[in-house]
């Protein structure tokens, strides 16, 4: 017998009505949140950034590719990181292909953002098998200036990251050894992602999420979501090439 309440049908159906309530407001805050997202004031970006690409240097400007909005999803992969980027930024990276071409057609630039060298960052998008333009931040101030990695000094000011220094839990540790960096060096890079605007020549930034929001999560977590068993709490991810089997 399975562990999990069996009940009758009419049972599930007046649970599911209860539960559909609640998701019809969560529903409502979400359009409430979007308006407020969408009121945001828009920042112009004064500051001359030039980027390594795929396609040679590019300012921020550059990055829009002709359209008039960039929305970007910084992976952690420092320039610390020996082995690869975070898995579990790697497995959100898997699932931005397919929405490239319907991006591009709603007048939007789908790229990403991480520190390490272009070189590196080539190489592992081979890898991975990515098609998406993976763009370096290495050696600006990019990604300091809108939060995207951390100083070390910052990085310890910072009671959450602090106290995962302290005491690493085993699941960390594990990952400190996936990425190849240590954790001082490691947990520096903020995942999250970054929005921007271009009008008139001129270009706005426009809202910037971070972890924990549950949107910087990996895209499959969402699925998980709605399956019937839960999932372990542990927070362990893996390269789509990596898992033991």
């Amino acid at each position: 017998m399975p562990e999990h309440k069996i009940g009758t049908r009419e049972e599930w159906q007046a649970a599911r009505d209860e539960l559909a309530k609640l998701e019809a407001e969560q529903g409502q805050r979400n359009d409430e949140i979007k308006r407020k997202r969408l009121d945001l004031p828009w920042v112009v970006v004064e500051k001359e950034y030039e980027f390594d690409s795929e396609d040679g240097k590019k300012t921020l400007a550059e990055l829009f590719d002709g359209r008039s909005q960039l929305l970007a999803y910084n992976i952690m992969f420092g320039p610390d990181y020996r082995v690869g980027a975070c898995p579990g930024c790697t497995s959100l990276g898997d699932g931005l292909d397919g929405s490239l071409v319907h991006l591009n057609h709603r007048d939007v630039t789908l790229i990403c953002f991480s520190r390490a060298p272009i070189e590196r960052l080539t190489a592992y998008k081979r890898r991975m098998g990515w098609q998406f333009p993976y763009v370096s931040t290495y050696n600006t101030d990019f990604p300091f200036d809108f939060g995207l990695a951390l100083t070390e000094e910052q990085a310890q000011q910072i009671p959450e990251v602090k106290e995962m220094l302290d005491n690493p839990p085993d699941w960390l540790q594990e990952w400190s050894g996936q990425v190849g960096a240590e954790l001082k060096d490691g947990l520096r890079e903020n995942p999250g992602w970054i929005a921007f605007a271009r009008e008139n020549g001129t270009v706005y930034h426009t809202y910037t999420v971070t972890a924990p929001d549950p949107f910087v999560a990996p895209y499959y977590s969402f699925l998980l979501d709605r399956t019937p068993k839960p999932q372990p709490a542990e927070p362990r991810g893996w390269r789509k090439d990596e898992y033991p089997d």
